[in-house]
């Protein structure tokens, strides 16, 4: 269940916010397949996007890694809604509420440690991540509405059809 089903929202969530740092760098991403070969040549130095830019092996190489680092902030952002809906297995958020302090302060420090990550300097040269721009962080926000949603009425389901085929696809 968290992986076949969860996981794969939240692999969407990354892969979506990789393709528009892409696509806002010059690379949409029909075009990524096809340049990833001069991409990673070392020798060509004058690689060519969509707007006409040129771009070194060292630029390219910076944009890579902002767009690995933005798929990691964003796996943090889809974690929220892992972490909220993980919290029961049949009631509903609502039903159940959000008292519990070291779980909110566990969603608030998560984040924390990934900003801090993305923007403290040195990373580049440490971890290879790079400073993100606000809006990259909000690209996996429906994705994890889409999680919170998902389990919300799978939930529903187990509710009032128990023992019935949602509950034996997808209970944990």
């Amino acid at each position: 269940m968290a992986y076949g089903q969860i996981g794969m929202i939240q692999a969407l969530g990354g892969f979506f916010t990789y393709f528009v740092i892409l696509a806002e760098n010059g690379v949409p991403a029909g075009d990524a397949a096809r340049i990833r070969l001069a991409w990673d040549d070392r020798s060509k130095n004058d690689l060519e996007d969509s707007y006409g830019q040129e771009w070194t092996y060292e630029q390219r190489k910076v944009v890579e890694f902002t767009c690995h680092t933005a798929f990691f902030a964003s796996i943090v952002v889809v974690q929220w809604a892992d972490l909220i809906i993980c919290k029961t297995r049949r009631n509903s958020v609502f039903q159940q509420g959000m008292k519990n302090k070291i779980l909110i302060f566990g969603l608030l420090e998560e984040t924390a440690l990934a900003a801090f990550l993305s923007y403290c300097p040195g990373m580049g040269v440490a971890l290879r991540m790079y400073p993100l721009k606000v809006t990259w962080w909000f690209c996996a926000f429906p994705y994890s509405l889409l999680i919170f949603a998902y389990d919300e009425v799978r939930k529903l389901i187990l509710r009032r059809y128990p023992g019935g085929w949602v509950e034996k696809e997808t209970y944990y």
